[in-house]
């Protein structure tokens, strides 16, 4: 187990330092720093803006997947547990760190329901990605003719292939038959039942069709004013583009911070977008702080959390002040 951990550890810190060493040898810090300190304030507000309205909508969504499967819930307490996740997100892997939060909190706030609850998250993030690339999709489309996106776009057509497979065999009943004969493996390595619950959480919903359209629908809302977000990141700082470009590198920066590559996706965020707003014959120094400025709005997420955190913490512990005296 310490061997694992130090190789990950090691495989973090030799890609946030691969990361690293390309933006450093493609940016001029110096007139990087002056244009993040000139930013545009009015487009960043309309940034900020655009990513804190998609947790409520996606705290919605979520309850409307709890509650199929027969777990009630407010959304007041689910956007709560929303913004922790995302303050517990920043010090973990990517999205994967905010993903164990929610599930860990709502499995003991609704005991004997982890399989469902882990499903309903897993599924939403399945679903995130798949409107991604519809929406990625969308973008190649407007932009044929447009810009050369190189690389990014069979990067694209390999996602949408992995995805549709990955549909498949979490939906299809064929399929339940065909992935018996890994059950004796995963015994073997005791996987079998984390894995177990996982799937049978996701393949419930198969027999709920009309609210996973609905979560679709609010999906590419939420998305799309991502999109956007990132958009007026980039008019922040002088980059004016149209929206096509970044309906596709919307998508695939998504897809990129799911993998968890480094903490937080550090370093390799804004050597994406160094790459491939490079591609458009942008300079690299915008292009770096495009990204960097839109994940300082996204860590204006954190900050209800962090609140949410501290707060919980701190009456927790009065009660035993209390007594100790």
């Amino acid at each position: 187990m310490l061997r694992k951990r130090w190789v990950r550890l090691s495989a973090t810190v030799v890609v946030t330092g691969l990361a690293a060493a390309y933006i450093v040898t493609r940016i001029d810090i110096g007139k990087t720093a002056h244009i993040i300190g000139t930013a545009s304030l009015w487009w960043l507000f309309f940034c900020l803006v655009l990513t804190v309205i998609t947790v409520p909508i996606q705290a919605w969504r979520w309850q409307l997947l709890l509650r199929v499967r027969g777990i009630a819930d407010s959304l007041g307490w689910l956007l709560r547990t929303y913004f922790v996740s995302y303050a517990v997100g920043q010090v973990l892997p990517t999205g994967i760190g905010g993903d164990a939060s929610r599930i860990y909190e709502t499995t003991r706030r609704h005991p004997g329901f982890g399989s469902p609850i882990a499903g309903s998250v897993l599924l939403e993030r399945a679903l995130g990605g798949a409107v991604t690339l519809v929406l990625a999709a969308v973008g190649f489309v407007l932009a044929i003719g447009r810009y050369s996106m190189g690389a990014y776009l069979w990067i694209e057509a390999l996602f949408v292939v992995l995805t549709v497979i990955a549909g498949i065999v979490l939906f299809s009943r064929r399929m339940r038959r065909v992935l018996r004969f890994t059950v004796p493996f995963l015994r073997r390595v005791k996987l079998e039942r984390p894995i177990r619950a996982v799937y049978e959480g996701i393949h419930g919903y198969r027999t709920h069709p009309r609210p996973l359209l609905v979560v679709s629908a609010v999906t590419v809302v939420a998305q799309f004013c991502r999109i956007v977000a990132i958009w007026a990141s980039a008019e922040a700082v002088g980059i004016h583009l149209s929206l096509r470009p970044f309906i596709v590198l919307g998508p695939l920066l998504f897809l990129v911070m799911l993998v968890p590559f480094t903490i937080n996706g550090l370093a390799v965020r804004e050597a994406f977008f160094v790459s491939f707003l490079g591609k458009l014959g942008i300079d690299a120094d915008p292009a770096f702080a495009t990204g960097f400025l839109f994940f300082v709005m996204t860590l204006a997420l954190a900050v209800p959390g962090l609140a949410v955190i501290l707060w919980e913490g701190t009456r927790r512990r009065a009660p035993a002040t209390v007594s100790d005296a």
